[in-house]
């Protein structure tokens, strides 16, 4: 059994190419670049590995972008002290991992009346530059954060509006703190 902890996603690739993993705990926050990022990657370059995230996000924001990018199983930090054993099971022996609430939210998703929010249409990237623009970080942080340049978040940011239909970056606030997505 090898075990071992990563802090940015370079080291989690860097890991995964030197041994052999049974499973991969994968946070959605690191130190360099989006766990889905990551995500993407592993299942790039190691499509039958099980990957279970592990994460404090909610899973009403996470869970399926997560799934979507190939997760095997979405599980909160809050509740994995009571679930995690049966999560790594459950993926390790070829399944997928929800937790009750997630299996609530992820059915009413699925119903055909629930409107989508206007964030849910963004991409997984656009997602993280707007979750990052309302929680007050600059341009210049942002790029720095994710590796890109200013210009690319500044394109980002001009196609959230478009999409969310919001006049200003105000708006965009506005409608996260109503939405509860910002604390």
């Amino acid at each position: 059994m090898v075990a071992g902890e990563a802090s940015s996603g370079q080291e989690v690739i860097r890991r995964l190419r030197e041994d052999v993993y049974d499973v991969v705990l994968l946070d959605i926050s690191l130190e360099d670049r989006s766990g889905l990022d990551v995500l993407k990657q592993i299942r790039v370059e190691w499509p039958a590995l099980p990957v279970l995230m592990l994460t404090m996000h909610p899973e009403e924001e996470y869970a399926v972008r997560a799934l979507r990018a190939g997760a095997d199983g979405y599980l909160t930090k809050k509740s994995a002290l009571t679930e995690l054993v049966a999560a790594i099971h459950k993926v390790t022996g070829g399944g997928r991992y929800v937790s009750a609430s997630l299996g609530e939210v992820l059915a009413h998703a699925l119903q055909p009346k629930a409107p989508a929010r206007l964030h849910e249409e963004l991409s997984d990237r656009e997602f993280q530059v707007f979750e990052m623009v309302v929680s007050g970080k600059r341009p210049h942080e942002i790029a720095k954060h994710l590796g890109v340049s200013i210009k690319t978040i500044s394109t980002h940011r001009a196609r959230i509006l478009v999409k969310m239909k919001m006049p200003t970056i105000a708006a965009l606030i506005r409608y996260a703190v109503e939405q509860q997505l910002v604390k």
